[in-house]
């Protein structure tokens, strides 16, 4: 289970402190109802299930998640082929972007995939609430064209702080995978290379262009 890092409140002064703190996303993927600074996990909870679209909740900030075809494609065909091997060598399992974990008080994190190992008893604590406080192993970002830089290394200060192992992000218009072992430091997987589970995920390995096979007949 993870544990719940402290978090300070946050009550921007202006719209260009707000979309700094998140990490310089786009002002249409801000949601400013309720106040930012002020949302709650209901508010989080209320909107994903009956609005949408997806949102992560940082410092009292609801953010929508970036969204695209493409992405989801590719999101849902990763997360089938982790899910598929974490079931049969019985390491874990795997949630898709709708899977709400809990980082901090005030930060609610909906990573696109999440490999969580049984050694966090997830399926129990899954049943108990519908924002679970469990870290994953292994986070995977799919990444899509309003992500920022600076958004992407702030999740991922948050994510090893968390105690995540290994992000992976992919990025579709290069073909390839970058896979972090700290917030900073990681190598890069490019279409012709093999994506290795590690540490994470012993004995998977998968060759970077399968995820990209399909895609290729519209080529």
């Amino acid at each position: 289970m993870a544990s719940l890092l402290s978090s300070s409140s946050f009550a921007p002064i202006n719209v260009a402190e707000l979309v700094a703190h998140v990490g310089g996303v786009t002002g249409t993927r801000i949601r400013l109802k309720p106040a930012p600074g002020t949302a709650t996990d209901q508010d989080l909870l209320l909107i994903c299930e009956h609005e949408g679209p997806l949102c992560e909740l940082l410092d009292g900030v609801l953010v929508e998640k970036a969204v695209g075809g493409f992405e989801s494609y590719l999101t849902i065909y990763l997360a089938e082929i982790l899910s598929r091997f974490a079931r049969e060598n019985k390491l874990g399992i795997v949630l898709g972007p709708d899977g709400m974990l809990r980082f901090s008080a005030k930060k609610i994190y909906l990573p696109d995939i999440s490999f969580i190992s049984w050694s966090q008893n997830p399926m129990s604590e899954l049943q108990k609430q519908p924002i679970a406080d469990l870290h994953p192993d292994l986070a995977v970002e799919v990444l899509s064209r309003s992500n920022t830089v600076s958004e992407m290394s702030n999740k991922r200060k948050d994510y090893f702080a968390w105690g995540v192992q290994v992000v992976w992000e992919l990025d579709p218009p290069t073909k390839s995978m970058r896979v972090y072992t700290s917030p900073d430091k990681f190598d890069t997987i490019v279409i012709d290379g093999t994506l290795d589970g590690g540490a994470v995920l012993p004995g998977f390995k998968l060759q970077l262009a399968e995820l990209f096979s399909e895609a290729d007949r519209g080529s």
